[in-house]
Formats: C-alpha cells, sequence, structure tokens
C-alpha cells in the first residue's frame, strides 16, 4: 500500500487575526450540516483509494480545530478508521489554540487518540500578541502547554511569528527563551509575512503599520537558528525546529513529496501526480457534497518541469536534495547545467554538497527564497 498523508480542513473561528489568510468563518450555524459533508466526502475518496492506501498522518488544521467539542473531532477520526487503513501509530494533529481548551478539555482530546498538539502561541509578549489580535494571552499561552503535557500529551509543538512591527532582537529573544522553558518538543518559527486581502496588508497599505527591513528580518532569522541549535532543536526545515524523533511526519509527508488527500473546505489533495482543491465557502462545499459527493473547485495535473521545480524547492527547503533519489527520478542534465552555480554557493558557505546531496547551510536557509529563484 503507498503511504499516504490526510489533512482535515476545520473552518470554524471565533476570530479573525489580521494576519491570516486561511479560510475560516466565524459562525456556529453550518456545523453539523459540514460534518454531515465532511464524512460523505471521506466515503467518497475511500471508495476510490482505500485499498492502494495506507494512512500514516492525520492531520487537523482551521480555522480553529480545537474550538470543536472532543467527540465532534473523535467522530471524524472514527470515520476516517472506517473508511480507510490508517496505521496502527499514524500521527494525528490536533491544530490548538490557547483560550479555546482547559486541562479537561485537553485530557478529552488525548482519550479520543489524539497524540500530537500544535499550539498557535505566536508570541509569549502580551503588547506582540494584542497587536496580531489574539483571543489569549502570555499568560493562557504558558498554561496550556504545561495543561497539555500534565493532559499527557509528549509530542506538543507551537508555533511562533517573528519580525512583527517594532519587534526588537531583544523582544524575540525573550520569547525563545521562554519557549524552550516548556515541556515542548516541535517549534515553527515564522517570518511574518504579508498576505493580500488580509486585514494587515491593508494597515500597511494605509500606512498604520510599518514593517521591519529585510536585514532585521534576517538577523532575527540567523538567531532563531543559532538559539535553538543550542537548545537541542535541530532543524529539518526551513521554519521548523525539533527535539530528534519529534519531527512532524505529516509535514515531512509534503516536503518528501508524498501523496496526500484533503477533506474538508479549501483543502488540497495530491494523488499520483495530480492535484486538486476543494472550494472554500463552506455553504458551497456542502451545497457540492450534498449533490456529487465531492467538493473538487479545480484541478491540474503536473507537467515534468512543475514536478521537477517542486521536487527540488521542497526538498531543498528542508533536509536537502537526496542525489540518490533525485537522480533515477530527474537524471542529471539539470544538476550539470547547475553545477557551477552550486560551486559558487558552496564557496560563500550557502550550500553544502557532495556525491550524495545538496543542503543549505544556516546562512543558506536565510537566503532559500532567492537561491531557489535563481535556481528554478
Amino acid at each position: 500500500m503507498k503511504k499516504t498523508a490526510c489533512y482535515i480542513h476545520i473552518p470554524f473561528c471565533d476570530h479573525k487575526c489580521i494576519y491570516c489568510d486561511f479560510y475560516s468563518i466565524i459562525t456556529s450555524e453550518s456545523i453539523n450540516p459540514f460534518l454531515k459533508a465532511l464524512k460523505k466526502e471521506i466515503k467518497y475518496y475511500s471508495e476510490k483509494y482505500r485499498d492502494k492506501r495506507e494512512l500514516i498522518s492525520i492531520y487537523f488544521g482551521g480555522g480553529t480545530p480545537s474550538l470543536m467539542k472532543p467527540e465532534y473531532i473523535a467522530s471524524i477520526i472514527d470515520s476516517v478508521k472506517q473508511n480507510f487503513n490508517v496505521k496502527e501509530d499514524a500521527e494525528i494533529t490536533l491544530e490548538t489554540n490557547p483560550g479555546t481548551v482547559d486541562g479537561s478539555k485537553l485530557k478529552e482530546f488525548k482519550n479520543i487518540g489524539i497524540n500530537r498538539l500544535s499550539i498557535g502561541i505566536q508570541s509569549f509578549n502580551d503588547d506582540e500578541l494584542k497587536f496580531l489580535t489574539r483571543i489569549h494571552d502570555s499568560k493562557t499561552a504558558i498554561e496550556t502547554v504545561k495543561n497539555a503535557a500534565i493532559a499527557g500529551f509528549e509530542n506538543i509543538s507551537f508555533d511562533l511569528i517573528f519580525n512583527l512591527p517594532g519587534q526588537t532582537k531583544i523582544n524575540w529573544q525573550s520569547n525563545l527563551e521562554q519557549a524552550v522553558k516548556l515541556p515542548v518538543k516541535h517549534i515553527s518559527a515564522y517570518s511574518l509575512i504579508l498576505e493580500r486581502g488580509t486585514i494587515l496588508n491593508k494597515m500597511i497599505l494605509d500606512g498604520k503599520v510599518k514593517m521591519q527591513d529585510d536585514d532585521h528580518d534576517a538577523n532575527l532569522y540567523e538567531t532563531t537558528i543559532d538559539f535553538f541549535e543550542a537548545s537541542n532543536f535541530h532543524q529539518y526545515e526551513v521554519s521548523n525546529f525539533a527535539i530528534r524523533g519529534y519531527e512532524c511526519l505529516h509535514n515531512i509527508s509534503y516536503w518528501n513529496y508524498t501523496d496526500y488527500l484533503g477533506f474538508g473546505t479549501s483543502a488540497h489533495s495530491f494523488i499520483n501526480e495530480r492535484r486538486w482543491w476543494n472550494f472554500s465557502s463552506a455553504k458551497k462545499y456542502i451545497a457540492e457534497i450534498n449533490e456529487r459527493s465531492n467538493a473538487v473547485a479545480g484541478s491540474e495535473y503536473l507537467s515534468d518541469l512543475q514536478k521537477h521545480n517542486e521536487y527540488v524547492m521542497l526538498a531543498l527547503r528542508s533536509s536537502g536534495l537526496k542525489l540518490n533519489e533525485y537522480k533515477p527520478r530527474f537524471g542529471e542534465e539539470w544538476l550539470m547545467e547547475k553545477n557551477d552555480y552550486f560551486q559558487k554557493l558552496q564557496s560563500k558557505n550557502l550550500i553544502t554538497m557532495n556525491n550524495n546531496y545538496i543542503k543549505f547551510t544556516k546562512r543558506g536557509y536565510a537566503l532559500c527564497d532567492e537561491i531557489l529563484q535563481n535556481i528554478l
């Protein structure tokens, strides 16, 4: 059976943060119709792929999945397990926001089979949290992580955002120091990115907020890498750091170009080199599922060039381009064509390279977007 990852998008949220561009809705009226449609979609795809696929991970993203009652999430897990072959020790992640769970609810999530939490903390600084319009404060964030550990979660991850407007290196260093004091095995640290259509983007355009420059961003990023390496968190992707053995299996599936199935609003799937995506609107999603059992809004078969470029991009952004896997798949022509440039990058200590792999250095990770643009 082919190993496959599974993503489930829960769109419900109690608040839209100024920087967020993920599809979410602030309403509860369609919660039950959405659940019914989601189960119907899962069954539809199981008839196509059940006998050919083993699900190695289930990832609940959103939105805010932790807003849902544990029995709501449990019924979805049960539906997936009834309709698909799920690996016995599959990684099952629930995105969780401080302020939506207490110790009791976390225990219930643990009891229904969630074995990994991804907590959207973003900052331990109350002023930064207010700017980001998060619903929690730093005290709640810390309590949520500690309560998760008390509830029995060993595999705890959380997100942090750096390079916020006005954020100093001292403030960011304080965030990092607080992070590693907690019982956490995995940390995702992202630079604040402006996304079109967000409230933050409009604030920038209106001149109400000013972003910091690229040099400051790069400095905070290199500080992040140095700090986590010194704290026993190894970098296994541009923005992800983990205690060894606690890397996110679901995300690694994406970076290793493994097939994945996506269920729910705006979810994407990638099977047999075909990509498709669902309608974002919950109302439209539910209507399409009720009418034809799927909610595909569009699809594409990847060209040879797309397959190559995506493979290289995902590999270099994570653990590196393994040449013994690349060459049988794509040949050596592109490697020979880019050899001089790779040699130049190596001389500048931006990559390490030998007969087995090409991998970014710490400095290379900081410039990865520019480098990838040049080589692809």
